[in-house]
């Protein structure tokens, strides 16, 4: 009997501190005291250190662009474009469904702003108590938006896997990545839009040399987090393996029309006639959680969440570097411009462990690098 009651004295404390735990962590998360977004003047910058961090105080940030070379926007996956000029502007994105990896994601600036004030964001939204992810055209014109326009949707959502990387390529066509949204058939099913990356006209409509008659450009993809063209023009993406107990065979894929690319048929360096294997991949020990990625000078950099690294993939010598691994944390945006890299943390996406001022975005000096 004793025995009995010391073991139920055990789990009652057990629970009581993980209770205690699990209420620190929510508390360190969402507490408001942490202060508002802060951001530095990026043009007054005077530091000899290669990385300096410009912004802090963000609420799980995911994409980075910049309007010209005073402005930059930011989405935050709660549901807020931030408008840095430099003093930071919060504009709340209305119907955003803020659902576990779903919500405010990716934005892009239209190649023909200066003309047109376009700019888009994919988001999640609950249409007649679904989630579907939907790409959004604005004009952002003095720090307002308006004139919302639905230009793709029917992009089924969830808690996971939703994709939404968006980047206007060099044949000035919107690139959109898609994620399975937790069905795996759904990446091989050619009539969905999900488990794809998409191609479309900036009004939504369907460019005339799409493969299948559709927005879909190619297909068999898990959760695709990021796109980058090449010196050559080639388009790389970086896509999540398998996820759970598994993990690992995280991907850094060469995207061409109309293939597939194999999920969930194969992973990994497996090999079957008609679908792609990765140029490169994390094997099965390894998880990188790849997402936001970049060309810069014959090498793809692109993040890693649970990898918390910052990686570099040297074409021409087929090798992988890491960069900054577990300095910063969870990493998720990447941009380039003028020949600095933004990288922003997801710290407080509740897969992280938060400092004080995350979540934040770091600026790197490629030539400090010897890049």
């Amino acid at each position: 009997m004793k025995r009995k009651l010391l073991y139920i004295f055990f789990i009652l404390i057990f629970i009581f501190l993980l209770g205690g735990y699990i209420i620190y962590r929510l508390q360190d998360n969402l507490d408001p005291s942490r202060g508002a977004p802060e951001i530095i003047d990026i043009f007054s910058i005077d530091d000899p250190d290669s990385e300096v961090i410009i912004a802090t105080n963000l609420e799980i940030p995911w994409e980075i662009a910049f309007l010209d070379d005073d402005v930059m926007l930011i989405t935050e996956r709660p549901g807020k474009l931030l408008v840095a000029d430099p003093q930071i502007l919060p504009l709340k994105i209305e119907n955003v469904e803020h659902i576990g990896e779903g919500g405010l994601l990716g934005l892009a600036i239209h190649p023909d702003y200066a003309s047109n004030n376009w700019i888009y964001i994919y988001r999640t939204i609950q249409v007649n108590g679904l989630i579907e992810n939907q790409v959004v055209r604005y004009n952002f014109t003095q720090n307002k938006l308006s004139n919302q326009t639905v230009i793709l949707d029917g992009i089924q959502g969830s808690s996971v896997h939703d994709g939404g990387r968006i980047k206007f390529g060099p044949d000035s066509k919107l690139y959109i990545t898609t994620g399975d949204a937790g069905n795996e058939d759904l990446a091989q099913d050619i009539d969905s839009l999900n488990g794809k990356i998409l191609r479309i006209n900036d009004d939504g409509s369907i460019p005339d040399d799409n493969p299948f008659g559709t927005a879909v450009w190619t297909f068999g993809h898990r959760n695709p987090q990021g796109l980058a063209w090449d010196d050559t023009g080639r388009l790389w993406a970086t896509e999540h393996g398998r996820s759970g107990i598994l993990s690992g065979f995280d991907e850094l894929n060469i995207i061409e029309k109309g293939k597939n690319y194999g999920w969930p048929v194969i992973q990994g360096s497996e090999v079957l006639q008609g679908l792609e294997t990765p140029i490169t991949q994390s094997g099965p020990d390894t998880t990188w959680a790849p997402a936001g990625a970049v060309f810069y000078n014959g090498s793809i950099f692109f993040t890693g969440l649970r990898g918390a690294t910052l990686y570099e993939y040297k074409i021409e010598e087929d090798e992988l570097i890491s960069h900054l691994t577990n300095e910063y944390g969870r990493l998720r945006a990447l941009v380039l411009h003028d020949n600095f890299l933004y990288v922003s943390t997801s710290n407080r996406d509740g897969r992280g462990d938060p400092d004080i001022e995350d979540d934040m975005i770091i600026r790197i000096d490629l030539e400090k690098w010897g890049r």
